[in-house]
């Protein structure tokens, strides 16, 4: 049922050498060795290792780390403000014509995440970069990683920019120029662009199919394992399609880079890192204390406990520092998602499931009387959260969002409740009927409604109307993390005595397709998920960024899920840090 693996991926870890920020191929001579923030900088280590894993395992008010107590300067961020003030006069002065120098500034800092602290300036040099590229006409001695990588940007910020402007690159037949497989920055910024295509975008199609062709030989011949490791990640992990955060190590380790300036943005990384985590702490210690204090720990027993999982998951929709309070109250509403998918897997029986679902259709305590106390409970909870968070909402931005809420906690357990009927029967749905109520059991619509109302941007009759008939945003989010999430977990899944899968189903279906075929198959269904995807954030003006982003970024963690699958996925919250710190 509603797996929502996407937050389990956020434990995962492919098996491959620690590597850290600070081991860059940039020359060191470059930095000020001063304002250099050293690994064993006892501050830094206290941040990085021992606050945050005893802020995880606590919840007690002695071991809350209050953002407000803290000094900027003890956290070393005097010398990197001043660096992030050397580029945001770089890229405020450089008046050059499709400066790579800047384009590539601008992509390192949103691959460290630190992208928020030059919005203004980043939004004045694309600007001017959009209406270079409408007033300039490429030629055939233009550079391929130079195009791709500004239209990948441009796209990035929902610039129109069209796919025409890789004709130039195009031989007489419509293919890509032979010639380019020898340009390795541009095959692989060729493929990270193409991961930016909307239905309609041949050009791009292309472009995948050649450049990861391309890039696939390139691994198995190059004799630098640097560099082989470099286009592996691409290929594996292309930005627009990745966590940022979890990516940090493998981009800066492995890519050999020239651009100078890149050394100060990783200063100033290393120290937003710091400073973020601390954030982190804090949040995670408040949101421990309500999830021990809701007694669902002990009357649940059979539900799973991971309530670090289901915070994680809000810091993936909402990674922004400043959603801090809406990260809670989403988390909140995550964790019970959890809790009643287990209810409704492991627990209830189809009486109870029928009845809980019918209290969840009232929205009141009447009734309740004759469910398990742990089904009454969750039930209370359930109502408390929902009602808690509407208050918040309407305070803030004047909107009730309860009749939405509601309604989209019907849509779960009603959804909840047809997998539990079919698996009761031995029901064997179409593959399209059983991927239909497996878009609204993965809980995706239910986390961006809940997303949308706490954003509270743009809340008005249309935006509302659209949510609550489900909008192609929604749904092409759930449809990405359903698919890719039976592709990972189908095994985990039969084990545990759970539904199939949309692979089995559709197999099924076709008896003499292969699971290759099926699989072949999935990914399309997969890809055009992302056009339409792709689509609503490039060209819709109906919903903000932040809400559009927040499905995006739910769409992104997903592919980690297929890679490692839930069991192998699931690694403690120390390794994690001790390998991204």
């Amino acid at each position: 049922m509603a797996q929502l693996i996407y937050l389990q991926s956020f434990l995962a870890s492919p098996p491959r050498p620690k590597i850290f920020i600070s081991q860059t191929k940039i020359p060191h001579k470059a930095h000020n060795n001063n304002a250099w923030l050293q690994l064993n900088n006892p501050l830094e280590k206290s941040f990085a290792k021992k606050g945050f894993i005893h802020a995880l395992n606590s919840s007690s008010s002695s071991n809350k780390i209050i953002i407000s107590d803290l000094k900027i300067e003890e956290l070393g961020v005097e010398t990197p403000a001043r660096k992030v003030k050397i580029l945001k006069e770089l890229l405020t002065e450089t008046r050059d014509d499709l400066c790579l120098e800047c384009l590539e500034i601008i992509d390192a800092a949103q691959r460290l995440g630190i992208d928020n602290q030059f919005e203004e300036e980043i939004e004045d040099v694309l600007k001017r970069q959009y209406a270079l590229i409408n007033a300039y006409h490429f030629d055939g001695d233009v550079d391929l990683h130079k195009a791709a990588l500004l239209f990948r940007l441009l796209r990035q910020q929902r610039y129109l920019v069209s796919q025409d402007v890789f004709k130039v690159f195009l031989n007489e037949k419509g293919k890509f120029k032979e010639k380019l497989k020898a340009d390795l920055n541009g095959m692989t910024s060729l493929y990270e662009a193409s991961q930016l295509r909307i239905h309609g975008d041949d050009i791009l199609e292309e472009a995948e199919d050649f450049s990861s062709h391309c890039l696939n030989n390139w691994a198995t011949r190059i004799d630098n394992q640097s560099s082989a490791s470099f286009v592996m990640n691409t290929l594996a992990h292309p930005h627009y399609r990745s966590v940022a955060q979890f990516m940090v190590p493998n981009y800066f380790g492995d890519k050999p880079w020239t651009n100078k300036w890149l050394n100060l943005l990783q200063d100033v990384g290393r120290t937003n890192f710091i400073t973020t985590q601390t954030l982190r702490q804090h949040e995670i210690a408040l949101f421990l204390k309500w999830w021990e204090e809701t007694g669902l720990v002990k009357e649940l027993n059979f539900a799973r406990n991971q309530p670090i999982q289901r915070y994680l998951g809000s810091v993936l929709c909402l990674p922004d520092p400043c959603y801090s309070e809406q990260r809670l109250q989403l988390a909140k509403s995550m964790s019970l998602i959890y809790v009643i998918d287990d209810i409704f897997d492991v627990h209830g029986t189809l009486d109870q499931l029928r009845l809980f679902t019918q209290a969840v259709i009232r929205w009141d305590m009447d009734g309740v009387e004759s469910l398990p106390n742990s089904m009454q409970l969750c039930y209370k909870c359930l109502l408390e959260v929902t009602n808690e968070l509407s208050l918040k909402v309407y305070k803030k931005h004047g909107w009730n969002p309860v009749g939405s809420l509601r309604k989209t906690w019907v849509k779960l357990c009603k959804a909840f409740l047809l997998e539990a009927e079919w698996l009761s029967c031995g029901h064997s749905p179409s593959a399209e009927e059983y991927l239909r109520n497996g878009v609204v059991s993965s809980g995706v619509n239910a986390i961006l409604v809940h997303t949308f109302f706490l954003l509270g941007q743009q809340v008005n009759n249309r935006t509302v109307e659209l949510l609550d008939n489900d909008s192609d945003i929604v749904l092409s989010s759930g449809m990405i993390l359903r698919l890719w999430d039976d592709m990972g977990n189908a095994k985990d899944e039969k084990q545990m005595g759970r539904d199939g899968s949309y692979a089995e189903y559709y197999m099924k279906e076709h008896p003499n397709i292969s699971s290759e075929e099926t699989q072949q198959h999935t990914k399309k269904k997969i890809s055009e998920a992302w056009k339409t995807l792709n689509t609503e954030h490039l060209f819709s003006n109906i919903f903000p960024t932040s809400f559009t982003q927040a499905s995006l970024n739910i769409a992104r963690a997903v592919p980690l899920a297929y890679n490692y699958g839930r069991n192998q996925s699931i690694m403690t919250v120390e390794k994690l840090m001790e390998q991204y710190c």
